[in-house]
């Protein structure tokens, strides 16, 4: 099992309401410190995931913990392609509706504020996608059981997320990255260095690798592979329904 992280220690909120209220807060700033923490590298990382997609050649596709639509925004270019997004936090899909205003998207991709651990959808996704926000999960086993009871048969669920590289010097350079930089440019970025302690935390704790794939399995997928990206810094999982 992780270590259960939550953003404000002894609170008498859940961690999914602190979570959720840590990410209102951030929504502002959060696209531009990811990229200066990724060192713009997590653009190439979404481009992995995406190309997965298309090869699937998918209809339906549902985003989870879509946030301010890097994924869903992305996936919009790929023809034809019906896209939901989902999210707990408002201010973050508040971010991502002016973004699809910008981009004229808004009759592309359909906005749900939704629990990712209670989906309001029925069976009816070729593929779920879910990048950088599954460590988030208040319940990872109950989100897992989600997006499984949302595919149909043969679905795919697509996850990008941070993992800890095992090789020197990656390794180490991880270490630093999460538990020193990213809280103090969360403190001088974002005025909000908790926040990013909490992220920097989540990402040390969550399983990656072989141990995500374990429980991926449970759930009841199949096909089950995991890629590590930059050297172990992110992985990209892929299981089939």
């Amino acid at each position: 099992m992780s270590k259960n992280v939550t953003p404000y220690g002894d609170s008498d909120l859940s961690k999914k309401e602190q979570v959720t209220l840590m990410f209102d807060r951030i929504a502002q700033k959060y696209d531009n410190l990811n990229r200066v923490l990724s060192l713009g590298l997590d653009k190439g990382w979404r481009k992995r995931l995406i190309k997965l997609v298309r090869e699937q050649k998918a209809v339906d596709v549902l985003d989870v913990a879509t946030g301010t639509g890097d994924v869903a925004i992305a996936l919009s270019k790929i023809p034809n392609l019906k896209i939901d997004a989902a999210d707990l936090s408002t201010q973050m899909l508040a971010v991502q509706d002016k973004q699809l205003e910008k981009l004229q998207l808004k009759d592309r991709i359909k906005l749900h504020v939704a629990d990712a651990e209670k989906l309001p959808f029925d069976t009816q996704f070729d593929a779920v996608t879910v990048a950088f926000g599954i460590r988030n999960f208040a319940n990872l086993e109950k989100g897992l059981g989600e997006m499984y009871r949302v595919l149909r048969p043969d679905g795919c669920l697509y996850i990008l997320e941070t993992s800890k590289p095992k090789k020197f010097p990656m390794r180490q350079a991880h270490y630093i990255m999460s538990r020193i930089l990213i809280p103090s440019m969360g403190k001088l970025f974002a005025e909000d260095k908790g926040a990013y302690a909490y992220l920097g935390e989540s990402a040390a704790h969550f399983p990656d690798g072989e141990e995500m794939c374990n429980k991926l399995l449970e759930i009841g997928f199949s096909k089950v592979t995991n890629k590590p990206l930059t050297g172990g810094v992110v992985t990209l999982y892929n299981a089939q329904k």
